[in-house]
C-alpha cells in the first residue's frame, strides 16, 4: 500500500506533459550526481584529513629527503605530501625551468603542485555549489508548470470543484519540495567539505613553506 506522498508523485508523472516529466529527470539526475560527488568527497577528505598529519610526521622524521619518500609513502593514502616532495627535484640544466635561483625555482615548482592536490581536493565543490544553488528554481519551474497544465485540464473539464483544484495543484506543489530536497543536501555537504578543504589547504601551504624554506640555496 503506497502513502500518499508516493501516490502524489507518480500520479503527478503520469499525469503531467514532456516538460513535467523533463524537470522531475532533471531532479533526479541532479539528486544522483550530487551523492555520488558527496559519498566521494566524504571518502576522500575523511582518508586526507587522517593521513596528512601521519604523513608530515613521517616526513620530518626522515633523517633525509632521499629517506624521505619511502618514509612517507606508507602513510600518505590521500597522496597530498608525496607531489610536494617529489616537486622539489631540480629542474633539467639549460632549460628556463632551471634557471634562476634555487628559492625561485622551489617557488615554482612547489606552487604547481600544492595548485594539482588542490584541485583534486576541490573537485565537486562547484557541482554541489550549483546544484544547491539551482534545484530549488528547477523545483519551482516544475511547480509552476504543472499548476499551469493541471488548471489547463480543470478549465477543459468544464465543471470546476474545490477536489478538482486541489488534487493536481497539490501533486504540482511536490515538485518544489523535490527542488529542496535535492538542494539542502548538496548545500550542507559544500559548506562541510568547505571547512575541512581550506583545513587541510593551510596545512599543506605551511608544509610548503617550510619544505622551500629547507631547500633554498641562493
Amino acid at each position: 500500500m503506497h502513502d500518499a506522498s508516493t501516490v502524489s508523485l507518480l500520479d503527478l508523472l503520469t499525469q503531467t506533459d514532456s516538460v513535467g516529466r523533463a524537470v522531475a529527470l532533471l531532479l533526479l539526475a541532479m539528486s544522483v550526481a550530487s551523492w555520488v560527488v558527496i559519498a566521494w568527497k566524504a571518502w576522500l577528505l575523511r582518508r586526507a584529513h587522517a593521513s596528512l598529519p601521519r604523513a608530515l610526521a613521517a616526513f620530518w622524521q626522515s633523517p633525509s629527503m632521499d629517506d624521505a619518500t619511502a618514509r612517507v609513502a606508507p602513510f600518505d593514502t590521500a597522496g597530498l605530501v608525496l607531489p610536494l616532495v617529489a616537486a622539489t627535484s631540480t629542474p633539467e640544466a639549460g632549460t628556463l625551468a632551471g634557471g634562476g635561483r634555487r628559492s625561485a625555482q622551489l617557488t615554482r615548482l612547489l606552487r604547481d603542485a600544492l595548485h594539482a592536490v588542490l584541485r583534486r581536493l576541490r573537485f565537486g565543490q562547484v557541482l554541489l555549489a550549483t546544484i544547491g544553488s539551482t534545484a530549488p528554481f528547477v523545483g519551482l519551474l516544475g511547480t509552476v508548470w504543472g499548476i499551469h497544465h493541471a488548471l489547463v485540464g480543470i478549465a477543459e473539464a468544464g465543471q470546476i470543484t474545490i477536489d478538482q483544484v486541489a488534487g493536481p495543484v497539490g501533486e504540482a506543489l511536490i515538485m518544489t519540495a523535490a527542488g529542496l530536497a535535492v538542494a539542502i543536501p548538496a548545500v550542507l555537504a559544500y559548506n562541510a567539505f568547505g571547512r575541512i578543504v581550506s583545513a587541510i589547504e593551510a596545512d599543506l601551504e605551511g608544509f610548503a613553506l617550510d619544505l622551500r624554506e629547507l631547500l633554498a640555496h641562493d
